[in-house]
């Protein structure tokens, strides 16, 4: 369903003020994480190098890295993960 088609259902966007992370947890925990484990600790030389990177570091957080809400384990098979490192 495209965006515009939302609203015919009486589907409302929320706005979310500038600067007020609390009205968004998910998305600022997220930027941290991001932050700390890769941009903050690479200096991108390169569009190239900063897309590889950027693409390493999504794979790994979405699919080898352990999840508090999956008891701690990967969201991926154990077979997955073992072919991705």
């Amino acid at each position: 369903m495209c965006f515009s088609g939302t609203f015919l259902l009486g589907v409302k966007t929320l706005f979310i003020e500038r600067g007020s992370p609390w009205e968004n947890g998910y998305i600022e925990s997220f930027n941290g994480k991001l932050r700390d484990e890769l941009l903050d600790r690479e200096v991108f030389t390169t569009l190239t190098e900063a897309k590889i990177l950027v693409e390493e570091w999504r794979r790994e957080y979405n699919q080898i890295k352990p999840h508090s809400a999956l008891n701690y384990r990967p969201p991926a098979s154990p077979r997955l993960v073992l072919r991705l490192l």
